[in-house]
């Protein structure tokens, strides 16, 4: 409902954010969409990014090294080590220490959006991409307070609390709204979204190294000048995003396509209500389906660095007769430098990943594209021993590339699955809850992968074979959510809501009036083209810059 429909009824306009100023005009291009998720998406992507700042700012105080804090034996000294770092001015904090900002980031990414997906579908992604905004560099600017008067708890407060729920806000915003605006190509359509996420730290990281090397001083290592300076930069870029998000009329369709048959794509017509979506077996059943991608693929991605330099050691510099415990220091900096190429080449697997999966899904269906992650994935985990002992680094090299774009791909997919089974009524909120999935497999992925891998070392198993059993059990994690994936059918119709509810849940969020009238399925016209720029050069520098890396892995 437009703002003049609503005054001649008597209510009050609707405010520059609410929901009902987004339903789009006759002539909107929809192709505008995506370049404002992936606006914001490249922001809060940075997210991934931070470990940059950790060794500048363990030496904030020291400059050239760090001031070291005493440090108490035992666990409670551990623990009262902690407590000091949070409040010290006269020690530097610990890698350790820095790092649990990491850990905030995903914990709260996963709650918020759990806990304001519902708000979100009711206040609309535009209004939510501007809080997104707020949070995140609102979070940035009391972390750079943080380090210029160094208390790590501002830190915390500020990028780890704030600056995560942003990150949860800001990561579900478009995906209702562009499955809507894309039913012929969902997967597409988030895909494109969400490797957003995924390409953030590919731009922020090279970007912050950059911005600390021309902030850097004779008292200053420049972290909180940049994090000033990205703040700025991003609350620019999320909030053109925001702002640029509009949402189709209610029963909006692309001119001339017509919804494929449910019974034969799993794509259902109707719509389940968020507060009975996870009274569904399918919910829980997807659930699992992405824990267990997402975990097997995260744990590798946390040890993919060690991982590489453990298994083929002097191979990497030529010198294949040198086992990891025999290098030397240099030769230990050269292969650690190599094997920080193969984490390069990962990312771009993973951001490319997210799209080409997402995109594929579209034609496969989302059911047979995860079965096609868990069915390859077992085969490249199981694979991956022999690879390794036999000496094909090109190899090993590109399992494990394929394995993290599946990684990245059902990160990517999964919108489009939630959308499939519920509607679209609902899917950004119920996405959001699904992102507990996440949050799981953030904890049990490096937790197996890292605890086998220190029982084999304590158990004097080689260290180039010391990931052998690893392989295999995630190999046997995929092959049980490749029967969960199966057991997926379609919502039982006592679930949906009946077409009274959603025309009164469309009526309430403005958005019954216009139907398709005027706007068709849009294209590369100059507006559209302009919106791409802005999100693609910058995309292309950070391809550009890390692929330059990547190629040393072979060198």
């Amino acid at each position: 409902m437009n703002s003049s429909a609503s005054a001649e009824a008597g209510g009050q306009a609707p405010g520059l954010l609410d929901r009902e100023r987004l339903v789009a005009q006759p002539g909107f291009n929809r192709w505008l969409v995506p370049p404002a998720a992936l606006a914001i998406h490249l922001c809060i992507g940075m997210a991934y990014g931070f470990s940059v700042f950790w060794l500048p700012l363990g030496q904030a105080l020291g400059i050239s090294k760090p001031v070291a804090c005493a440090v108490d034996p035992g666990f409670w000294g551990a623990l009262v080590g902690l407590g000091r770092a949070l409040f010290t001015t006269s020690c530097d904090w610990r890698v350790s220490d820095l790092t649990l900002t990491y850990t905030l980031f995903f914990v709260l990414l996963g709650s918020a959006a759990a806990i304001w997906g519902g708000w979100l579908e009711r206040a609309g992604p535009r209004k939510a991409g501007v809080v997104a905004a707020l949070c995140w560099c609102g979070g940035l600017l009391i972390s750079a307070i943080g380090v210029y008067i160094h208390q790590l708890w501002l830190i915390w407060l500020g990028s780890g609390v704030i600056g995560g729920i942003g990150l949860g806000l800001g990561y579900i915003s478009p995906v209702s709204t562009l499955v809507k605006w894309f039913p012929d190509r969902r997967g597409m359509a988030t895909g494109m979204a969400i490797m957003g996420f995924g390409g953030g730290a590919m731009i922020g990281s090279p970007l912050a190294d950059i911005l600390m090397n021309h902030f850097k001083s004779a008292d200053s290592v420049g972290v909180w000048q940049t994090f000033v300076t990205l703040a700025v930069i991003y609350f620019v870029f999320m909030m053109a995003g925001a702002f640029g998000y509009r949402v189709p009329p209610a029963g909006w369709r692309p001119e001339g396509w017509t919804p494929p048959e449910s019974t034969k794509a799993m794509i259902t017509s109707g719509h389940v209500h968020l507060s009975n979506a996870h009274k569904t077996p399918q919910f829980w059943l997807i659930w699992a389906v992405l824990c267990l991608n997402v975990s097997a693929g995260i744990g590798v991605l946390g040890m993919a660095s060690p991982m590489l330099q453990e298994i083929f050691a002097g191979s990497l510099i030529g010198k294949p007769e040198i086992a990891f415990g025999a290098l030397d220091a240099g030769q230990a900096k050269l292969v650690a430098t190599i094997a920080a190429s193969f984490v390069g080449l990962l990312s771009l697997f993973n951001i490319f990943g997210r799209f080409f999966w997402a995109s594929l899904s579209d034609k496969l269906g989302r059911k047979l594209t995860y079965a096609t992650f868990f069915g390859l994935g077992i085969v490249l985990y199981a694979s991956a021993p022999w690879a390794a002992h036999a000496g094909l680094l090109a190899v090993f090299v590109a399992f494990f590339c394929v394995i993290v774009s599946m990684y990245g791909g059902g990160f990517a997919t999964v919108p489009a699955y939630l959308a499939d089974m519920f509607g679209t009524q609902f899917v950004g909120a119920i996405h959001g809850r699904l992102l507990t999935a996440w949050s799981t497999a953030g904890i049990v992925g490096p937790v197996v992968i890292n605890y086998i891998r220190d029982a084999q070392i304590a158990a004097g198993v080689p260290r180039a074979q010391v990931y052998d059993r690893t392989m295999y059990v995630l190999a046997g994690m995929l092959a049980v959510g490749f029967v969960i994936n199966l057991m997926i059918k379609p919502v039982a119709s006592r679930w949906f809501m009946s077409d009274a509810e959603v025309a009164a849940l469309q009526k309430r969020g403005g958005t019954q009036e216009g139907k398709s009238s005027g706007i068709g399925r849009g294209g590369l016209n100059g507006p559209a083209a302009l919106a791409w720029l802005a999100v693609g050069i910058p995309i292309l520098w950070g391809v550009w810059i890390t692929f330059s890396n990547a190629l040393k892995l072979f060198h």
